[in-house]
């Protein structure tokens, strides 16, 4: 059966507006929101509980995305086989926000915000398989479109504006819950996705039997010898993302724990998050298309990961504006070409073509799963040496992440 391409022209908004929709209202709840509220539930407790909010979080996520990408790949319906699980993945995640504001005790908002990371995911693993849909040659700018620009957008844009609510954090919840519905269902309507209930590719064929043995339960994950760049690729995401998030997701704590901003935290995280978001967007307009021109990916890739070890290590030496900034040219440049590019230098090393979005998904797992582990590291490595421990964790992990993805083979370059 021939591959479903979509425009450009649809394609590029939709994988901009998409995953600026999910990705900035949960950083936004995750590194302000939940750390804000945990404070007021239970201050002489929070850093604990921002590690136990993100390992439970790491396990929900781990287990709905892979749940949520099988799914998809096999679905069949009028509306594509990746809208419908978007769609409603959006809808509980914005339910579960809303819920979570109103939270008056611990267990109630564990429980809301779980809720909440098990709809993320479904919409996180369909839609970075969006990114299949463009033609072989341009899926550069598809990719770039997706994590140059619309997670540059997430990642960066949104705490701008989430500052803004850290003394009406309830609030906040609620309005960045019904903007990531919005927005998702704006992303989706643009792509349009055609309608496969005529697909019959072996993914969405219903088999007249299904027997899960042990074996065909193994065989969901390749072994190393057949998925060996994949997994290169994986580990290489997750360290670098330890690496960034052990910073940003501890951001609020840093500026007031660590550099004593008083009175200029806010405005010290906003100049942060501006200064990322426009290299990081700057990085989206011309890493993906100079990828496709030049076939180069796996190098600037690779590289990318040195400039947050810089970053990291000049925030931690110099800790005052000139740091502050330094770390965020470094991190916005770092960021702005991994995200970029990281998803398609992932797509090529698929081991499966026919279960992209299972693959896809479980490679994104870095930006919600990795967000989990670093506070988990985070918390134990401040409880023994400090606020400063997490700057070597980061420029660690960093160099880590970008040594794994200049391992891999099969992308020359």
């Amino acid at each position: 059966m021939q591959k479903t391409t979509i425009s450009l022209k649809r394609l590029v908004p939709g994988l901009i507006i998409g995953p600026a929709s999910w990705l900035g209202p949960y950083i936004a709840m995750n590194s302000l929101f939940l750390p804000a509220l945990l404070q007021h539930l239970d201050a002489a407790n929070k850093v604990n509980l921002v590690a136990l909010f993100s390992t439970c979080g790491m396990i929900v996520a781990a287990i709905s995305n892979m749940v949520a990408g099988m799914l998809s790949d096999r679905t069949k319906s009028r509306f594509g086989k990746r809208a419908p699980w978007i769609i409603g993945g959006a809808f509980v995640f914005m339910l579960a926000m809303i819920l979570a504001s109103f939270a008056t005790n611990i267990p109630y908002l564990l429980t809301a915000w779980m809720v909440g990371q098990a709809a993320l995911n479904f919409i996180v693993a369909p839609m970075v398989a969006w990114i299949d849909f463009a033609d072989k040659d341009s899926r550069g700018t598809a990719s770039s479109a997706y994590g140059g620009l619309g997670m540059a957008l997430g990642n960066n844009g949104f705490n701008v504006v989430g500052a803004m609510f850290l003394s009406q954090f309830r609030l906040g919840f609620i309005i960045f819950g019904i903007f990531t519905f919005i927005g998702t269902l704006v992303a989706v309507l643009i792509v349009h996705e055609p309608s496969n209930i005529d697909d019959t590719t072996e993914e969405t064929a219903a088999p007249e039997k299904q027997k899960f043995s042990l074996k065909e339960i193994t065989s969901v994950f390749p072994g190393w010898s057949t998925g060996r760049d994949y997994y290169l690729a994986l580990i290489g995401k997750l360290f670098q993302g330890v690496g960034n998030f052990a910073i940003t997701g501890y951001i609020l704590y840093i500026m007031t724990d660590f550099l004593h901003r008083g009175s200029q935290t806010q405005s010290s995280i906003q100049l942060i998050n501006t200064i990322m978001l426009i290299f990081g967007i700057l990085m989206g307009f011309i890493a993906g298309p100079l990828s496709d021109k030049f076939k180069v990916l796996k190098w600037p890739v690779g590289l990318s990961t040195i400039f947050l070890a810089i970053g990291a290590i000049t925030l931690f030496l110099l800790r005052d504006n000139t740091g502050i900034i330094i770390y965020a040219f470094m991190a916005g440049i770092g960021m702005g070409v991994w995200n970029s590019l990281d998803n398609l230098l992932n797509l090529e090393v698929i081991p499966d073509p026919d279960r992209v979005a299972f693959f896809l998904g479980v490679y994104n797992l870095g930006n919600t799963v990795t967000q989990a582990i670093a506070p988990v590291i985070a918390a134990l490595v401040i409880s023994v040496f400090g606020f400063s421990a997490i700057f070597i964790v980061s420029f660690i992990f960093s160099l880590i992440g970008g040594i794994s993805m200049l391992c891999i083979r099969s992308v020359k370059r």
